[in-house]
């Protein structure tokens, strides 16, 4: 009797299969398990980011620009006429008074126009006194004449007097008085004529001299142009300060106009700094401020707001109130920061790397226990120079990094270490 035996091959098979099918289950398993798992956040050293906690409370506004101190009083020294340098006399960096000479130079043909105007108006003078003379000749000879006139009208009207009292005793005839009255008429009439003639010569001398003065006036005028600009040849500083610039060489050629030297004094300078156009709006004139040379701190207030935008940045001039430092000279670098207001309660926080004000980014929040951050979405307001205010996404005390992070703007939280 045969007896079956049982199917060990497919029994085999069977196992395998099993086997095959409960390690696909386990992997399939494994592979959910390690999908659900969150990715391993970036590692931070934690002493190359700033930490800075959320404050509330008075928050001053300030804008800050950099720039250099400049006089309030410079004098660029033009050259009154065309010369040629011939000297210079005193070098940038001196201390100058007002009457100080700076460059000589020299001018050949004004030198010769001088001597020309000078010599015509020694003329007119010469010609004016020889007028005068002449003319009180003619004065005297006239009063002369009148006087000769005016001692035969005198006689003359005797004479008609005696005549009258003669022709009425009947001593002389009536002709005779006749004559004599006609001979005092005709002396009456000369007499005025002469009086008249003389005040007409005192009136044409008076003109003919005041003609010879007005020659005179004009040449004189013209002399002590010449001799202005003769004197102009010795460029002088015109105030008391410091010299700054010679532009110009010897032997160099200028022409009329042409700068020679730039005087300013340096006790009384101010700041002119550059303040980026985006903060610039909120400046107006009398804000308070502050400069830094670099040897101290000057208070100050804002003295001008330049108009126009260059280079991005606004001009801004602050008025120096307080006492200069030591080393305050004039181009020197200085950093000013204007007062543009107090906010007196204002949630704010140190400002961020590249943050402008009302923009919103993504800062990473400390978490309580300091060990990673998580990134949130904070929206700005109102920036100040190192600080700036929060309107969402932080509150008070909450410590965040304000480092740049660009380099994990793929990460939403990170390890510190």
């Amino acid at each position: 009797m045969d007896i079956q035996r049982p199917n060990r091959t497919s029994r085999r098979w069977l196992r395998w299969g099993l086997y095959l099918a409960g390690a696909a289950l386990v992997l399939a398993a494994v592979s959910f398990g390690l999908s659900r798992l969150r990715k391993a956040a970036p590692a931070v050293d934690r002493a190359t980011v700033w930490v800075d906690t959320v404050q509330q409370g008075p928050m001053l506004r300030q804008v800050r620009g950099v720039g250099t101190l400049v006089p309030e009083e410079i004098v660029w020294i033009p050259a009154v006429t065309a010369g040629r340098v011939d000297r210079i006399l005193v070098r940038p960096g001196t201390t100058v008074a007002a009457d100080t000479v700076l460059l000589e130079l020299s001018n050949a043909e004004l030198e010769q126009t001088a001597v020309e105007a000078e010599m015509q108006l020694r003329a007119a003078e010469a010609e004016l006194a020889n007028l005068r003379v002449q003319l009180q000749s003619q004065l005297l000879n006239q009063r002369a004449a009148a006087a000769s006139v005016q001692a035969d009208y005198s006689q003359a009207r005797l004479q008609a007097d005696v005549n009258q009292e003669l022709a009425r005793e009947g001593l002389i005839s009536d002709l005779q008085l006749k004559l004599s009255r006609v001979r005092a008429e005709e002396l009456t009439t000369r007499h005025d004529l002469e009086q008249q003639r003389l005040a007409m010569n005192a009136d044409a001398m008076r003109a003919q001299i005041e003609t010879q003065q007005a020659r005179i006036g004009q040449y004189q005028a013209s002399y002590r142009i010449k001799r202005g600009q003769l004197d102009a040849l010795h460029v002088r500083a015109g105030i008391a300060g410091v010299l700054q610039d010679v532009p110009v060489e010897v032997g160099q050629q200028v022409a009329p106009g042409a700068n020679l030297a730039r005087v300013a004094d340096p006790a009384r300078l101010k700041a002119e700094i550059k303040v980026p156009e985006t903060q610039a709006r909120d400046i107006t004139l009398g804000q308070a401020a502050a400069v830094d040379t670099r040897h101290g701190v000057i208070a100050g207030r804002v003295a001008r707001i330049d108009p126009a935008v260059r280079g991005g940045t606004v001009a801004v001039d602050i008025a120096l109130t307080g006492d200069l430092p030591k080393g305050a000279r004039p181009d020197l670098s200085v950093d000013g920061t204007i007062e543009i207001v107090r906010l007196d309660n204002a949630v704010f926080v140190g400002r961020p790397a590249f943050v402008q004000e009302g923009s919103t980014i993504g800062l990473f929040r400390l978490e309580p226990d300091g060990a990673g951050a998580v990134r949130v979405p904070v929206r700005f307001g109102r920036g100040s120079v190192n600080t700036i205010e929060v309107l969402e996404g932080l509150r008070p005390g909450d410590r965040v990094i304000l480092s740049d992070m660009s380099a994990w703007s793929g990460a939403d939280r990170v390890q510190l270490k």
